[in-house]
């Protein structure tokens, strides 16, 4: 006698992916890894350092919040985990531990919890915690150090104690290749910038590696290759024109996508699934307004860096241009 095959009734959606949210945010955990072992080359200790401290807190803060029955569940989708590296990686190699770990606290805090948890947040939780950093903290957090080779030393005050001056150490300060672009009108060079070998953020290491991560990235889909386009795309227009204009005042396209945190903002923070727009045409929109406010900021702005600004300026303008990016519906 054959047996009549089981129905399964349920709502929809009947369709399923197999790669679920926990998935992706490991798979990106993953894709980090490599960012953070060039970090540790050029910067040695200190790069574990920051790293621990900030991850420390974005992870202490996640469990603090937890309103699962089971105290921490929620650190197993790892969101948490890639917000502290994110914020890491935003950091100078020098920075104190404690401050990292504020800012952790900050980013999943103020970034994450308060506006509901997963997938509810407007801005880039990583970006919000070092933009509190930014204004709490002006002079630790642009304080830069060039690789020495120094694995097993700290650097700067990264053992300082809490609102404590700390000591003074040896190491000489050094000023980023924007820096030394926009005050100096000094180039640095492509190979070194590629390579990553310069005085920056953990993040600013390395550009053949964020690219690699970035491609990647796109490749398996988890990250809308159109953002990454559109942002470089932009850059690549405005700073080209103006580099035609006066090539000795402005830098070259090439060095204003490698220079700073322009590669890790635009591989990792900008392409955030929840802060980022839904519909195509929006996708492009959003994309385009960072990369112009990126050369804005850096040509005309009072910092030489402006990733963090454009990024977090487009997330806040984000729900405006899903509304009137809305993708009309049939029949209407």
């Amino acid at each position: 006698m054959v047996q009549p095959s089981k129905i399964t009734i349920s709502t929809s959606p009947f369709l399923h992916h197999r790669d679920t949210t926990p998935k992706i945010m490991w798979e990106v955990v993953y894709t980090l890894v490599p960012v953070f072992l060039a970090a540790f080359y050029y910067f040695g200790l200190s790069a574990l350092l920051v790293s621990v401290a900030a991850i420390a807190g974005c992870l202490a803060t996640e469990w603090f919040f937890d309103k699962n029955a089971q105290r921490g569940a929620s650190l197993r989708d790892g969101s948490a985990m890639i917000t502290g590296m994110l914020l890491a990686l935003t950091l100078p190699p020098g920075f104190p531990m404690w401050m990292a770990f504020l800012g952790g606290v900050v980013a999943i805090g103020m970034g994450k919890i308060i506006w509901g948890g997963l997938g509810q947040n407007i801005f880039n939780p990583a970006l919000l915690g070092r933009a509190f950093l930014q204004a709490a903290f002006p002079t630790a957090i642009t304080t830069w150090e060039a690789p020495d080779g120094q694995y097993l030393a700290a650097r700067g005050t990264n053992l300082a104690l809490p609102f404590f001056q700390g000591e003074t150490v040896d190491a000489v300060a050094m000023a980023t290749p924007l820096a030394q672009m926009k005050f100096s009108q000094q180039a640095t060079p492509v190979m070194d910038l590629f390579l990553g070998n310069i005085s920056g953020s953990l993040g600013e290491t390395c550009g053949v590696v964020l690219i690699l991560a970035g491609l990647y990235l796109a490749w398996r889909k988890i990250i809308n290759w159109r953002i990454p386009v559109g942002i470089l795309l932009a850059v690549g227009v405005l700073s080209g024109a103006l580099y035609l204009i006066d090539s000795q005042k402005f830098a070259s396209p090439v060095f204003i996508a490698l220079a700073g945190g322009l590669l890790l903002g635009t591989v990792y923070m900008a392409t955030d699934l929840v802060t980022s727009p839904l519909t195509p045409k929006g996708i492009w929109i959003y994309s385009i307004g960072i990369g112009l406010l990126v050369v804005l900021i850096r040509v005309w702005g009072g910092l030489p860096e402006g990733v963090m600004y454009a990024i977090l300026l487009m997330n806040a303008a984000t729900p405006l241009i899903n509304k009137f990016t809305r993708t009309r519906v049939y029949g209407y």
